[in-house]
């Protein structure tokens, strides 16, 4: 699996200490406008690593909610700021213990299979983690917020999910990774935004019932209290290791240029969805 994570450079931005005023709306329009950039080969394979402060991150099928804007000022009330993403997927709860990594690569010269992009990132959270000796499953895990197969779990307890948005020849694979605080703290809080939401409805689409006991972070996981600089340590050392040039860097002119089309787009449909 190692294969898409070989690249001949990887960029490096990293946003993870940006602060309060950098919203998670910024970070998923960064993404797109990085996939359009790679996908057209303007700009080499990227990882972007980014944290935001008490946010819930919604997917499309959460807008669908019979009194979503009761949950929304529940989460409101609690702290937490909540968006829409243009990706896949369910709630899930950002902060400043949790960890997001961007694995933003061109499909122009080969088909990316959909599989082979959640493999990849599975690969790249195993060898980061390798010293640990512990066996990091990909599967569904059930009762856990935004179930999907490639859940990262140990011990039956998920740390980590993986979405993947496809854009103009570019695939982000993205993952977030619960690097410390309480898991089951977090899965309480999207419990409860469910609760809420749904109240007793009957709904065509099927929310997860959540099990905030199946949910972990990897600090709770490996017995170890873990930063996000650590994470971020692990992770420039296996892209080096799977390149011949690792550089940080930012946003070139024309990603520069193209930001502000793809920000005013996310905007829009958070707009519309109230």
């Amino acid at each position: 699996m190692e294969g898409l994570l070989n690249q001949p450079q990887w960029r490096v931005i990293d946003q993870s200490a940006v602060g309060i005023h950098f919203q998670a709306l910024q970070s998923f329009a960064t993404d797109d406008t990085l996939c359009a950039s790679v996908g057209a080969l303007e700009a080499p394979a990227t990882a972007r690593t980014w944290v935001h402060h008490n946010t819930v991150v919604l997917g499309i099928q959460d807008t669908k909610l019979p009194f979503l804007k009761e949950a929304r000022e529940f989460l409101a009330e609690q702290g937490y700021q909540s968006i829409v993403r243009n990706s896949g997927g369910l709630a899930v709860v950002l902060d400043e213990g949790v960890l997001n990594i961007s694995l933003i690569l061109p499909e122009a010269v080969k088909g990316i299979d959909i599989n082979r992009g959640y493999d990849t990132m599975w690969q790249l959270v195993q060898n980061m983690f390798a010293d640990y000796h512990q066996s990091i499953e990909a599967r569904e895990i059930v009762g856990s917020y935004c179930p999907g197969s490639y859940d990262l779990s140990i011990d039956g307890k998920k740390f980590a999910g993986i979405s993947q948005r496809r854009l103009r020849k570019g695939v982000a694979v993205q993952i977030y990774l619960c690097v410390n605080s309480s898991g089951s703290k977090r899965a309480e809080l999207i419990k409860q935004f469910y609760e809420i939401a749904k109240k007793k409805e009957q709904t065509k689409f099927e929310y997860p019932e959540i099990v905030p006991e199946v949910m972990a972070s990897l600090s709770e996981l490996l017995n170890e209290q873990l930063t996000i600089s650590d994470c971020l340590l692990r992770l420039l050392t296996e892209l080096k290791k799977n390149s011949d040039f690792l550089f940080a860097g930012q946003l070139n002119a024309a990603e520069l240029e193209l930001l502000p089309g793809y920000y005013q787009r996310i905007v829009e449909r958070n707009e519309k969805l109230g």
